[in-house]
């Protein structure tokens, strides 16, 4: 199977999707603007923005490793582990805090590299390893705290998770750039054709000379890095550190990107779709809590929408796999007719 086969097949079927949660993202913001006037103001839209950066960070990464069919469960995990490290490195070790902040990114890359080995070294399923890996990180991230925090960073450290850049908030920035660089290798380069082939048909990727194993390694490091970045955005935004940060940010992550599209079974999905998925939920969650609703239903209104969806989607691709059925063949060429009369090859 060539690279370009399965991006091409699945083309319409995701941006119908998109369609699809667009729609139902713009009525939710109708019919939310109507109940409570302090649901659509700019302030509320920024504040919901920066909420959502750690989540939207990590949803890029893993929209790339769902494509291809595999789950990362330890990147919540990791988010905790990397923001302990880089408390207790400037705090307790005597780390200078610039070289903190990097050693927890490089250990966030390192936690993502051990998953991406194991599953291509040694053959672990995804779902296994990652489990594994979530209760091992946040382990360490409790074994390291002992239940202590730590505060009193300085104050230019606060900038880029509390501080703004021409009004819009420093993080979101930086969401919006790892968009841009995450949704161009996907859609526009040999490595996100790669993924599309790997999801749709590993074995017959790796007999295309893919450099699966290669491929899968680079994004499993990507998500760990990643984050380490949203770990440091976070302990930013809410000046303390401590173990159980990003605990479920991992469900929150994945109900995003399969809300925006990509399939869990792999071979689709779009780094647009994971962005409208991301949106949705995190808008819906402040609309509903605007509007008095409690924490129960608002996960049980996220999860109707996400059913409701998927079905959508799903019954516009199969009436359209019926009607691709129903076409007539193509008609002969009357080169190919006379071709054929004379007991030739057309």
């Amino acid at each position: 199977m060539s690279e370009r086969a399965a991006p091409r097949r699945l083309r319409l079927p995701i941006a119908a999707h998109e369609a699809v949660l667009l729609t139902i993202l713009i009525a939710a913001l109708a019919v939310l603007a109507t109940l409570t006037d302090r649901f659509f103001t700019l302030d509320n839209l920024l504040n919901q923005g920066m909420l959502m950066t750690e989540v939207g960070l990590i949803a890029m990464p893993m929209t790339f490793i769902i494509v291809t069919g595999g789950i990362d469960l330890s990147v919540g995990s990791s988010l905790g582990m990397c923001a302990i490290l880089l408390g207790y490195s400037w705090h307790n070790w005597g780390f200078p805090l610039p070289l903190a902040i990097g050693f927890a990114l490089l250990c966030g890359a390192a936690g993502g590299f051990v998953n991406g080995w194991f599953i291509t070294r040694l053959k672990v399923p995804p779902l296994i390893m990652t489990i594994g890996t979530l209760a091992l990180y946040r382990g360490l991230a409790e074994g390291i705290s002992q239940a202590h925090s730590v505060r009193g960073y300085p104050d230019w450290f606060y900038g880029l998770g509390q501080g703004a850049l021409f009004g819009v908030p420093s993080q979101l920035w930086i969401l919006g750039v790892a968009i841009i660089i995450f949704g161009v290798i996907l859609a526009r380069t040999t490595i996100g054709r790669s993924l599309y082939a790997m999801g749709y048909n590993e074995t017959a990727s790796r007999f295309s000379g893919l450099s699966v194993d290669r491929i899968k390694l680079g994004i499993y490091t990507a998500s760990g890095l990643m984050a380490g970045l949203a770990a440091w955005i976070f302990v930013s935004r809410v000046s303390t550190t401590r173990s159980d940060m990003g605990s479920g940010v991992e469900l929150d992550v994945i109900a995003a990107v399969v809300l925006g599209g990509t399939s869990i079974f792999g071979g689709t999905g779009t780094i647009a779709g994971s962005v409208l998925g991301l949106v949705l939920i995190q808008l819906l969650k402040d609309g509903l809590a605007l509007t008095g609703v409690k924490g129960d239903a608002t996960i049980m209104v996220i999860g109707t929408v996400l059913i409701l969806s998927i079905l959508i989607t799903s019954f516009a691709e199969r009436r359209r796999d019926v009607a691709r059925m129903a076409r007539p063949p193509l008609r002969q060429t009357a080169t190919d007719q006379t071709a054929t009369k004379q007991g030739g090859t057309p």
